[in-house]
């Protein structure tokens, strides 16, 4: 029975050759004035994708989370360390086994940092020169001083940051936060990911994926270079009235098919995504169109300028995709650049170099257009780096690995702005004061945008799971407040 619907269905829909642009067009017609239907609202309506009621008020409506691959260094960037330089040369004092990732023959002496620090801001907080543009914009910003983590070696540590464990196969951190709020927006996904053109981080897709949640949750990668989403633009212009007739006989025919299977998740998320991307052959070409954007604006993120003009794009589509009513987007470089096992100067100041501007300028940006308030901006990565050397090809010239301790910082969304929270030991090595576990750091993550960590989970296999794990966290609410005068 089903074979014979399933045959003469596709052999009607063959002979329209055409003019159809696929199932879940009939969303976007059912909403179109023109069949006269009162439009629906701006949401997905009845999906899993409908907007939901958060835990409780957040202060932060989207995110923008501008993830750092490689453990940028902390005692480089924004947590100077005086002992670095007193006792440079000197080994290690402690047990050597708690340094970094490599083998003890490869483990060298104390290193102070290549670059100068001094205060900045009205709050007269430490930058090093490495980031000059960012320094100019340290008033808006909550560093985190005290994150730790736990595992050393990349692939576990992005899982963990990314999912809140340490192994692949679970929702990442952007999947359970439009689980958890649905989506705002009807014409764009809810949660967007802007990867690198010049390649996928490490980990890959699996670094935005929806595990063991609907896959309709799922990041959506838009590309900077090309056709920002593959296989959007349609084939044909517009379908006739014929055709929108035909189309919604085909969605009837889907829900049709969809009814009789219940429970079956990837027949859901499939035909939501059809219907999403009927929408986006609308709007998408919008939203990445930088054509009315100001000069001034293209210059402020660094736009034109080689070393900084593929980042700049993205932090600039992440702007105008927040201001459309994306929940969650994220930012990623291409493989390892903050990895500085050999070279510290040399490779730390080419990332910094690809990023500060456009960092800045995005908030600066997002400041000015009074979204700032509820955009919470996150900059970090999965881990950071060794107080002393690191032998490679012969010289100690980098860091290695560093899981007690690393460095991220939040703007916007209620954040206090122009504080530092959590402090480590005289080296940089381990946090000692407010220590931050990445279960915290979601936790504090998710009350932000309004949700509870503990009322948010996923029934699996009689399991209540979470983004934050069995263990109970920590909500850093001394963050939260009043900006810095």
């Amino acid at each position: 029975m089903h074979d014979r619907t399933t045959a003469s269905r596709r052999s009607f829909f063959s002979s329209l050759s055409g003019t159809l642009c696929g199932a879940a067009l009939t969303g976007l017609f059912r909403q179109d004035r023109l069949w006269g239907d009162q439009p629906q609202p701006a949401s997905v309506g009845g999906s899993e994708l409908a907007p939901k009621p958060p835990h409780h008020p957040p202060s932060a409506d989207s995110v923008i989370h501008l993830f750092m691959n490689g453990g940028p260094s902390q005692m480089d960037l924004f947590d100077p360390k005086p002992a670095l330089d007193k006792h440079a040369g000197q080994s290690f004092p402690g047990d050597v086994e708690e340094i970094g990732n490599v083998a003890t023959s490869n483990i060298g002496s104390l290193m102070p940092s290549p670059f100068r620090f001094a205060r900045h801001g009205e709050a007269g907080i430490w930058m090093s020169s490495a980031l000059p543009h960012t320094a100019e914009i340290v008033d808006d910003l909550c560093f985190i001083h005290s994150l730790w983590t736990d595992h050393p070696n990349h692939d576990n540590a992005l899982y963990k940051i990314h999912s809140g464990r340490l192994f692949m196969g679970h929702p990442s951190l952007g999947s359970w936060v439009v689980y958890g709020l649905g989506s705002e927006s009807a014409d764009l996904p809810s949660y967007v990911v802007l990867d690198d053109p010049l390649g996928l981080p490490k980990n890959g897709v699996r670094n935005w994926t929806s595990g063991y949640l609907p896959p309709v949750y799922q990041g959506t990668r838009f590309r900077t270079v090309g056709a920002p989403v593959l296989n959007l633009t349609p084939e044909y212009e517009r379908p006739s009235e014929i055709g929108r007739a035909a189309e919604e006989l085909l969605n009837r025919l889907d829900q049709r098919h969809r009814a009789d299977r219940p429970g079956f998740s990837e027949l859901d998320a499939r035909i939501e995504s059809y219907g999403l991307a009927a929408r986006m052959q609308l709007t998408a070409s919008d939203v990445l169109d930088l054509a009315d954007e100001s000069q001034a604006t293209l210059d402020a993120y660094g736009i034109g300028n080689p070393v900084t003009d593929s980042y700049a794009r993205r932090c600039l589509l992440a702007r105008r995709m927040v201001e459309r009513g994306v929940r969650f987007v994220q930012i990623f470089l291409e493989d390892q650049p903050w990895d500085n096992h050999s070279d510290l100067k040399g490779t730390l100041l080419s990332a910094c170099q690809r990023t500060d501007q456009p960092v800045a300028a995005l908030i600066a940006d997002l400041k000015q257009r009074g979204l700032l308030d509820s955009t919470l901006v996150v900059w970090g990565g999965e881990f950071g780096r060794t107080p002393t050397s690191q032998k490679v090809g012969g010289e100690f010239s980098g860091r290695d690995h560093n899981m007690q301790a690393f460095t991220s910082w939040m703007a916007g969304g209620g954040v206090r702005g122009g504080t530092v929270y959590g402090k480590t030991d005289e080296l940089g090595h381990q946090a000692v004061e407010n220590p931050v576990s990445v279960p915290d750091f979601h936790a504090t993550l998710l009350h932000a945008v309004g949700l509870d960590h503990q009322r948010l989970f996923h029934e699996r296999n009689g399991l209540q799971e979470r983004l934050t794990g069995l263990k109970e966290p920590r909500v850093v609410t001394d963050i939260f407040g009043s900006a810095s005068s």
